[in-house]
């Protein structure tokens, strides 16, 4: 195996996140994001993994190795992509807990065996359940906050509710990273009365990247 050209070089993990990424398809119906009606049902989607790319992960792992960051949480884990570039980050940084939340159970066993291929379980508690309810509580300022779950066609997005049940848990200085640019979850992200700085980065067709501020 050739090194890795990125900042994350342990060879065990990137040996699952290229698995991960060469196994990547999309069902036939595009997904969540090509049905705007938004009335999908995630738990029918059990066999896919909807997840970031390595581009966004590595950002995250490198931000993370700056921060020197110890507790880090996201929405949603789905297969655990992105989970690997946090636990990476935590283990190089010396140790730390990776919160994550995902609602289908056959994801949650997924990401778990992944986790347990790269060497990395021991530092993530995946919590099953909705993640309005299961990230709550999170036991401590978190340092960077990955928002990346299920799109609705109604109402508020759950980026929107998430952020705002998590943002009083990010710390000054603390990050935020959005795949899905949610419109109601932008508006909320760069208003800075919220308490954020934010700007939009050219990863995966647009990558909200924010930092709180107050």
């Amino acid at each position: 195996m050739s090194l890795a050209t990125g900042p994350l070089l342990d060879r065990q993990v990137n040996a699952v996140i290229s698995r991960l990424q060469a196994t990547r398809r999309r069902p036939a119906d595009g997904g969540p994001l090509n049905n705007p009606a938004g009335d999908l049902d995630p738990h029918a989607y059990a066999e896919y993994g909807f997840s970031i790319v390595p581009e966004q992960g590595e950002l995250i792992y490198l931000l993370c190795r700056a921060q020197r960051a110890t507790r880090v949480a996201e929405f949603a884990t789905s297969i655990g992509m992105s989970t690997l570039y946090f636990a990476a980050a935590m283990r190089d940084n010396g140790g730390g807990l990776v919160i994550g939340s995902e609602l289908v159970p056959e994801k949650v066993a997924t990401a778990r065996r992944n986790l347990a291929e790269a060497g990395l379980v021991h530092l993530v508690d995946i919590r099953e359940g909705d993640a309005r309810e299961t990230l709550r509580n999170l036991g401590g300022p978190v340092d960077f906050m990955l928002i990346d779950g299920w799109p609705v066609g109604q109402g508020p997005s759950l980026a929107r509710q998430v952020i705002e049940i998590v943002a009083p848990q990010i710390r000054s200085g603390g990050l935020v990273m959005n795949d899905n640019g949610e419109a109601d979850y932008l508006a909320y992200i760069r208003n800075p009365a919220n308490g954020f700085r934010s700007m939009s980065l050219p990863l995966k067709g647009g990558t909200e990247l924010s930092a709180k501020v107050s």
